[in-house]
């Protein structure tokens, strides 16, 4: 086997890979289940040379290289998401409001083609059992649906009503009970989106 047919091999994976990733990004976060875009893309694509090899349907130099160029396309992926915010959000895709304010977000349920059902039933699994204790909910890039409760509807916990465990709180987390902006999971930051779209 020539070096030509090696390098055509490889340019082969890296297109597979980039109209892939493409596809799955227009299907949505849920097409993904508990996978990043990346992680799914990955497994199918080296399972399926791997299984090419094992049957010598393919060479094995061949595949060895198919292997290396995914595997370092998925690392340069990642690299670059971790670098940079931008990157990350068009190659990973950035939480999308499903439910804001106790009311779902008829916007970010047509984008994530979710119904009102199926919004609920996320709701469920996640120990939610009224729409309005719910501030925001979100579809995670992974698929996940993460759920932030309004404050009135957080159960309560020790150091709410222990003298003994609000000190052992103070002292882990300091002296105020807000945690800093850069900390909170419910900030416009942590959803990647401007503070107006949250307000």
């Amino acid at each position: 086997m020539d070096v030509q047919e090696l390098l055509l091999t490889s340019g082969r994976a890296v297109a597979v890979y980039a109209l892939m990733l493409v596809v799955i990004r227009v299907l949505g976060k849920r097409t993904v289940g508990n996978f990043s875009a990346f992680d799914l893309l990955v497994a199918l694509m080296l399972g399926e040379v791997v299984d090419e090899m094992i049957y010598g349907d393919v060479r094995f130099i061949q595949g060895t290289v198919a292997i290396v160029t995914i595997a370092a396309v998925a690392y340069l992926d990642s690299l670059l998401s971790f670098s940079s915010r931008r990157l990350e959000s068009l190659m990973e895709g950035q939480p999308t409001i499903i439910v804001k304010r106790g009311g779902f977000q008829e916007r970010g349920m047509r984008q994530e083609r979710m119904s009102e059902r199926d919004v609920l039933g996320a709701l469920r699994s996640q120990g939610v059992r009224d729409l309005r204790e719910v501030e925001y909910a979100a579809v995670e890039h992974d698929g996940t649906v993460s759920v932030v409760t309004f404050d009135w509807a957080q159960p309560v916990v020790k150091a709410d009503v222990d003298p003994e465990m609000a000190k052992a709180r103070r002292a882990a987390i300091g002296a105020e009970d807000e945690p800093p902006p850069e900390k909170r999971t419910d900030s416009a930051k942590a959803f990647g989106l401007d503070a107006s779209e949250l307000g």
